[in-house]
């Protein structure tokens, strides 16, 4: 089962994407392929930072289904 989560994109580092949970105490922010989520949102990798996704989070917390919100 999975849980739909908000997240926000940090910054690129190489070909990943640093994402964190969009709450008021983050958890430490976990890597993605940018490309991934950059081609599921229908952007360019380069404009992943700053943005605000939805995600769906499966029971060991590992995102996919990324979407705008």
């Amino acid at each position: 089962m999975s849980e739909t989560v908000n997240i926000k994109i940090l910054l690129l580092v190489g070909d990943e994407a640093e994402v964190v949970a969009d709450a008021p105490d983050p958890d430490t922010p976990v890597r993605y392929p940018a490309a991934e989520i950059a081609e599921a949102v229908g952007i360019p990798a380069r404009e992943l930072p700053g943005m605000r996704l939805v995600a769906d989070a499966d029971e060991q917390g590992r995102l996919s289904g990324w979407r705008r919100g």
